[in-house]
């Protein structure tokens, strides 16, 4: 769900950890325990895994020990900022496999991008990458729901501008959710560029808020285990 998904998309070219969403469950969680016996993993911060936790929208963190893996960390989430519920992202999922038969189940990219909205700005540009290979791979098959996330989530005016051109009917009915497709419309690149900007300052804005609970919950997680006898 994170940078590894990034890079089989081809929108990375490197992700220093494995970032996962987990299906909610006592069965998964125990097979989770058991991968991670598997890679020697210990949890490296605050909070300590707790399925209660994970299903307020923390994450819990590891850090693999096993040969071949060490110092591979592992991220955890069951719950994530504005996406679905597992159960739709799993059914809307990419699954890949490489040469020797191995099977990898990614979020799909318009889950993906979701997911990378967040207030650090590295993932932006990852973003622009991410749907700018989705329009590119699948372009040539557009369907009603690529077209409806192009437009909604397209990262540049040059591609917005495409996209205004080639689907006007479904530009025309996205003019409320998304103001700044006038602009695509008329071809005024010059004009959506600041407007994408504060596109990317709000989202940053409502992940901050998002975070911010979740943040002071993980501060008073610190205090408890400084002050543990």
């Amino acid at each position: 769900m994170g940078g590894q998904a990034c890079v089989f998309y081809g929108a990375a070219q490197f992700s220093k950890d494995v970032d996962f969403a987990l299906l909610a469950g006592a069965e998964n969680y125990a097979r989770l325990h058991s991968a991670l016996l598997a890679l020697e993993a210990i949890c490296i911060a605050v909070p300590r895994f707790d399925p209660a936790v994970l299903e307020r929208g923390h994450a819990v963190h590891f850090r693999c020990q096993a040969p071949g893996v060490q110092g591979l960390r592992v991220d955890v989430m069951t719950r994530l900022r504005d996406l679905a519920p597992f159960l739709e992202l799993w059914a809307r999922r990419t699954t890949l496999t490489d040469d020797s038969g191995d099977s990898y189940d990614l979020l799909s990219v318009p889950d993906l991008v979701l997911a990378k909205k967040t207030q650090r700005d590295k993932d932006w540009p990852v973003i622009t990458a991410l749907v700018d290979g989705h329009y590119h791979s699948l372009g040539g098959q557009p369907t009603p729901p690529r077209i409806d996330f192009w437009l909604r989530e397209a990262r540049t005016p040059e591609l917005l501008t495409v996209l205004a051109a080639r689907f006007p009917a479904e530009t025309q009915a996205l003019l409320n959710s998304r103001p700044l497709l006038a602009h695509a419309i008329r071809g005024d690149l010059d004009a959506m560029r600041p407007l994408l900007d504060a596109e990317v300052r709000a989202e940053q804005a409502k992940d901050r808020a998002y975070w911010e609970p979740l943040r002071r919950e993980l501060e008073a997680f610190r205090r408890e285990e400084r002050e543990a006898p």
